[in-house]
């Protein structure tokens, strides 16, 4: 390989007196709870949400059912690209930890969780956008998604990724208003009834150019189907309690985010199509301005193409085509 990136980590604890670092993007769920006159509030009541979601999912020998805690560190890693020490801020995902009250025992949860990009920000909101301004119809270009792909897969087989983490990211996500899913009788006794989609979605095809597969699963007392992306077997490689974290975490997030799916008044049935358009739904006291959310995307997307994608174009282009692992 004709140059090697390097990367830098960072963590911060996700509680009650988070405020968002200037790294951050700003279009990230967490940093979006952690503004307003509301926000320490909005924060709490998210924390609490997890927590109990948490405890009703991991029952046994739980009988109060306020056993476990989860602690959250927002995970921000900055990528080195020309090696001069200049670092553009390139993947944040959340880290879990599960405070067992019990045994007095901190459990290592999962890394991945939420995902943020900003090279994902630029590909879906200026790049995309781009390609299909003067098309007749819908198209993806040929490479779409492939230089992010290939970040990824070289942070997470990275020494300073096994350095930190013991286990391979999972990244949990919403299912996709496009598509319709179907249950199937395969249940797991944590992640619940498992759905399968009609068709592959734009989402699906970008986290495998990531090198990730994606199931869908339903928990006890959802209302929708959860999107997990993850590497090897998702069934076998992590624990009920590691599963647990990433479920409460993201259900959670998503019950604040999309409520007209993932807190419908009413749970998917057997034949499932999620809309943003559901009225049958209750809200969350915590506020989100999912607006603002849409809007930030695309200024961070120029972002990304002023500051990493046009500085580094010729460099990006020559390590993509040599990448291998």
């Amino acid at each position: 390989m004709s140059q090697d990136f390097s990367y830098s980590i960072n963590t911060i604890r996700f509680d009650e007196d988070y405020q968002p670092s200037s790294n951050t993007r700003l279009t990230t769920n967490f940093a979006n709870l952690a503004r307003g006159a509301r926000r320490q509030q909005n924060l709490r009541d998210t924390l609490r949400m997890i927590n109990n979601r948490f405890n009703a999912l991991a029952n046994w020998d739980n009988p109060t059912g306020d056993r476990y805690a989860v602690e959250l560190n927002i995970v921000s890693v900055d990528i080195d690209v020309a090696g001069n020490g200049e670092a553009f801020p390139s993947i944040e995902v959340l880290k879990t930890d599960i405070i067992d009250r019990k045994t007095n025992e901190r459990i290592e949860g999962l890394v991945g969780n939420n995902f943020s990009s900003y090279i994902r920000d630029y590909d879906f909101s200026v790049l995309l956008q781009e390609h299909n301004r003067e098309q007749q119809g819908f198209s993806v270009p040929s490479d779409f998604g492939e230089l992010h792909g290939k970040i990824f897969q070289h942070f997470v087989h990275s020494p300073i990724f096994k350095a930190h983490f013991s286990k391979l990211p999972v990244i949990c996500l919403s299912v996709s208003e496009t598509k319709v899913y179907q249950r199937t009788e395969n249940k797991h006794p944590i992640l619940g009834y498992e759905y399968l989609p009609n068709e592959s979605s734009l989402t699906e095809n970008y986290f495998k150019q990531m090198g990730l597969q994606v199931r869908y699963f339903m928990p006890a007392n959802s209302a929708a189907p959860l999107a997990f992306y993850f590497f090897g077997d998702l069934l076998n490689d992590y624990s009920n309690l590691e599963l647990i974290g990433t479920i409460s975490t993201m259900e959670t997030f998503q019950k604040i985010y999309r409520p007209e799916i993932y807190n419908a008044n009413a749970a998917a049935g057997e034949r499932f199509q999620p809309s943003l358009k559901h009225p049958d739904h209750s809200l969350t006291q915590i506020e989100y301005d999912r607006e603002e959310r849409s809007q930030l995307a695309v200024k961070q997307g120029k972002f990304t193409e002023e500051h990493f994608i046009k500085p580094y174009q010729a460099t990006l282009k020559q390590w993509s085509a040599n990448f291998g692992l």
